[in-house]
């Protein structure tokens, strides 16, 4: 079954709950890093089912939402009230060949892209978090709930991530 929209939004939040949105984020290199410390090209790209992405079709995806998520935060602000298009992650995996991507260059995009957007939220007004835009599936989202969304896409991705090193871990015992 389809997660609702709004059982997306829950459980990013629940990823987060009681914690610092920005200083989730500003970890969340380091962490991936770590994880990626010693995965080689042929891990990164082994998926563990069809229908699984891979190590490496999960890091360009994060590159790619941080890449989305730095835009629509910039439109908001620019514009408040302004609408944020939606996007099929699955499509995009194929349409813009994940599985051919390098892992280091699509960490490497993330964590220039993370950063910038780092800079960006630091320098906001208390104000501005609260300005909004219009999901064309979650209704309105202020920068405030769009930060907060992607700490929790963050921690969900990494959680992929260890699952899928601790499993071809136990498979090599």
């Amino acid at each position: 079954m389809q997660e609702t929209a709004e059982q997306y939004k829950k459980r990013m939040f629940d990823f987060t709950a009681g914690r610092d949105p920005l200083k989730l984020q500003a970890a969340a290199p380091a962490r991936l890093a770590k994880l990626l410390k010693d995965v080689s090209p042929a891990k990164a790209r082994k998926r563990s089912a069809p229908d699984r992405w891979s190590i490496a079709e999960i890091v360009a995806h994060i590159a790619d939402t941080e890449l989305v998520g730095g835009y629509r935060i910039r439109a908001i602000l620019g514009q408040p009230g302004t609408p944020i298009i939606g996007f099929d992650q699955d499509v995009w995996v194929t349409a813009l060949h994940y599985d051919k991507h390098d892992l280091k260059k699509s960490f490497e995009q993330y964590r220039a892209l993370r950063e910038a957007n780092l800079a960006l939220l630091k320098s906001l007004t208390p104000e501005q978090w609260k300005h909004e835009g219009m999901h064309s599936e979650r209704g309105a989202e202020s920068v405030e709930m769009i930060v907060r969304m992607f700490s929790g896409h963050d921690i969900n991705h990494f959680e992929q991530i260890e699952r899928i090193l601790a499993s071809k871990k136990t498979k090599k015992k």
